[in-house]
């Protein structure tokens, strides 16, 4: 009785674990030919961040109540919706562009709740700049502010105090953290090996959009009252930068972008701080160890 013979000819199934450090080796070929500025994607957020973000109360307050009624969204609405929709696609088409891909797990996570962060500081934000053209002063605090001395009943006094909660720390928080987070992110993939950081250098107007954009990001950090996420997250990038150095890995050209952007707007920030450090009327609002005043604030103390 003839025996049927066993084929042997499939491919025996290979299981291969990957390490989460990669080798200069393997950095060395996963960064040839990568090493380019992404322009598309800083300049159109620079102009994101200072049109939808930057422009938006600077046109509630000055385009004509007639356009858009308090009982209606204002211009500036509509600047902070388009602004919770083009940011996040930017950060996840900067992501998409690290030469190492962060987790996907990371990164849905920091979108999902920066959206509903910003989300939550839209409603706020319109509330309290309509607000203003009632006579609110963004200086002083709710309970502080003459217009809510005058409620009746006083009770809702509480409730704006909800509000105000909702857009300066609960939706600020929500918002930046997974902003800043996701940059991390980024950053944490923008190295290589030495021997390749020449072959993209730093331009006059690579320069000139890094001084735009951490003149923004100082308006980040100064209005959002965020000081101590950013000065977490730049403490972070030294971090990575030393263990990084120590594998001799270097900043790429994009995350040197990066690195001096956070830089500048460190030293922006201390100027800031410096120059209104002994303001007695912003002191009283922003008491504590940690001051630093809020732009709008000082917009309607000493020049509206």
């Amino acid at each position: 009785m003839a025996t049927r013979k066993r084929r042997t000819d499939y491919p025996e199934p290979v299981i291969t674990v990957e390490s989460g450090f990669d080798s200069v080796a393997k950095l060395d070929k996963k960064f040839h030919g990568a090493n380019s500025f992404h322009w598309d994607i800083w300049l159109f957020l620079a102009l994101d961040n200072w049109i939808f973000d930057f422009g938006r109360p600077i046109a509630a307050l000055f385009v004509p109540l007639e356009w858009s009624p308090l009982n209606k969204p204002s211009i500036g609405d509509y600047f902070h919706m388009a602004y919770n929709v083009i940011t996040p696609f930017c950060i996840l088409k900067l992501l998409d562009r690290c030469p190492r891909k962060p987790s996907s797990t990371l990164v849905y996570l920091c979108i999902i709740t920066f959206v509903m962060g910003a989300s939550i500081h839209l409603v706020g934000d319109s509330i309290d700049h309509r607000l203003v053209h009632l006579g609110y002063q963004l200086h002083l605090s709710v309970r502080d502010n003459p217009m809510m001395q005058n409620l009746d009943p006083p009770g809702l006094v509480d409730s704006f105090e909800l509000l105000y909660l909702y857009d300066e720390e609960i939706g600020h928080l929500m918002w930046y953290i997974p902003f800043f987070a996701s940059l991390i992110l980024y950053f944490f993939g923008c190295f290589q090996p030495r021997h390749q950081t020449e072959a993209a250098k730093s331009s006059l107007a690579w320069w000139l959009l890094m001084v735009v954009s951490a003149v923004y990001y100082w308006y980040l950090v100064t209005e959002g009252q965020i000081f101590i996420v950013y000065f977490i997250t730049c403490v972070a990038m030294f971090v990575i930068v030393l263990v990084k150095k120590s594998r001799k890995l270097v900043l790429d050209i994009n995350g040197r972008f990066l690195f001096y952007t956070f830089l500048a707007t460190m030293l922006l920030t201390i100027v800031w701080v410096a120059v209104l450090w002994n303001d007695s009327v912003l002191r009283k609002k922003y008491p504590g160890v940690i001051y630093v005043p809020e732009p709008w604030a000082f917009y309607t103390l000493y020049l509206k």
